[in-house]
């Protein structure tokens, strides 16, 4: 199986390509969004991608959003037989890795939702204390579960990194109201995939969510919980102190830290071995989770 790391749909407008996911238009009220097999790490996309990672991606925010309750979601469609044309003409490249969806105008702030410290959190709360304006106690390590899940959001960049601010920062862009209701639903859909995942021996760390504006109603939107946006570790080999055992695109970030790429020039081709590792922990994951919902 070859990777798919770029589309193209004759007759079909393609809107945008982010890291993952191409967007095309299908109407005036909907979009597709394509997960590809395209793989990033420290805000690049690397040259060759991971086969079959799209379906994964696709497979497992669908079983999360048809699940998650809490809060309407941008999905219309799953099934790649009742796309309008002309995505339905191309039945065995849109299977499993393509929705179609509301529009929706996108919130542009990451919601990002901690349990345990881990990360970029970790190195704010060594250096201040605090994780996004959030004073924590003292004598915190590396890996170990928060008194209580935080609210911490962040800038969305087109390119370069996103910056952790202030809910305070987010109320100034959006008013108090909105900001407010976007942290306790975040807070609220962390609360509820945290104890589903302990039933398949995952730990959810954290998990990044985007939202928009559908008319005047907050939706879901993007993708949920998958290995790309969210921190899953196997919670029968978790020990606080360490660096935990992941399933997810951390142990990609791990093997570039051991390498000699700079991070701010084009990356080098992953590895082989790589490529084959990083998918067998997202096909963990996805049967994992698949067993809790079936």
């Amino acid at each position: 199986m070859e990777a798919v790391t770029t589309t193209k749909v004759p007759g079909a407008r393609k809107l945008f390509s982010g890291k993952v996911r191409d967007v095309y238009k299908a109407d005036d009220e909907h979009l597709i969004i394509i997960s590809t097999d395209r793989v990033s790490a420290f805000d690049w996309v690397f040259p060759n991608g991971i086969p079959g990672k799209g379906v994964i991606l696709n497979t497992i925010s669908n079983l999360w959003f048809k699940n998650i309750r809490l809060i309407n979601n941008h999905i219309v469609e799953t099934n790649y037989k009742n796309f309008p044309k002309p995505f339905c003409d191309y039945p065995e490249f849109f299977k499993d890795r393509a929705v179609l969806v509301k529009k929706a105008k996108r919130i542009d702030f990451e919601c990002v939702a901690r349990g345990y410290i881990i990360g970029s959190a970790w190195k704010d709360y060594q250096q201040t204390r605090k994780i996004c304006g959030i004073e924590l106690p003292k004598g915190l390590q590396l890996a170990q579960e928060l008194p209580y899940p935080i609210f911490t959001p962040a800038t969305k960049a087109e390119s370069g990194h996103d910056t952790n601010i202030t809910i305070e920062e987010i109320k100034k862009n959006l008013g108090a109201d909105i900001a407010e209701k976007l942290a306790q639903i975040t807070l609220d859909i962390y609360d509820f995939a945290r104890d589903a995942l302990k039933k398949a021996d995952i730990i959810l760390a954290d998990t990044k969510l985007e939202f928009g504006f559908s008319d005047k109603e907050i939706i879901l939107i993007d993708e949920v919980l998958t290995p790309d946006s969210s921190r899953f570790w196997d919670a029968l080999l978790y020990k606080v102190g360490t660096s935990p055992v992941s399933l997810d695109k951390q142990f990609i970030r791990d093997y570039l830290e051991t390498t000699t790429w700079d991070k701010n020039s084009p990356p080098p081709p992953l590895p082989d071995e790589i490529i084959l590792k990083t998918k067998e922990k997202y096909e963990e994951i996805l049967q994992r989770i698949k067993h809790i919902f079936s």
